[in-house]
């Protein structure tokens, strides 16, 4: 599966910065009994559906020329929407000073899901300012601790 993702990831990327994109995430799963292949793609003010449509296009030939996968599988290509994973460490970067979510592998704090404005991230760990009723409080969460993170929308 992940030779798969990695290929795919190799097979995309020249697409994407022929036209200024940026890879957010590979995924290949089975839902039911269908294999989905989504590529989830971004820029800095959003991708729109013929970004999405021309990209769908051109792997959709480099797949069809090398065709690695032996399941059917449907291709989707979209925008990561306002919940964007948080993978990388630029994805982290630039999530600084917004709104997270966090799951870690085991309890910190007595809590394995944490939600807050993400303060800093060095590499080693995330610092996460949280409301817990109406005190604020910072907690810090080692990176390897982390077994995802996405933004987080906020209606306050």
């Amino acid at each position: 599966m992940s030779k798969i993702i990695e290929l795919v990831e190799q097979l995309t990327t020249p697409i994407l910065n022929d036209m200024n994109l940026e890879l957010v995430d590979v995924e290949f799963v089975k839902e039911g009994s269908n294999w989905f292949l989504r590529i989830y793609i971004d820029k800095e003010n959003g991708v729109d559906i013929e970004e999405c449509g021309q990209v769908s296009e051109r792997l959709s030939e480099k797949l069809d020329e090398l065709d690695p996968i032996q399941q059917n599988y449907f291709l989707e290509v979209s925008s990561p929407g306002a919940e964007r994973p948080l993978k990388k460490e630029k994805d982290f970067q630039k999530a600084v000073g917004k709104n997270v979510f966090v799951k870690t592998y085991e309890p910190i704090d007595g809590k394995k899901e944490i939600e807050g404005v993400l303060t800093s991230y060095d590499g080693v760990s995330l610092e996460i300012a949280v409301t817990i009723k109406t005190r604020k409080k910072t907690m810090t969460i080692p990176t390897e601790k982390v077994a995802k993170a996405r933004l987080a929308v906020s209606f306050s």
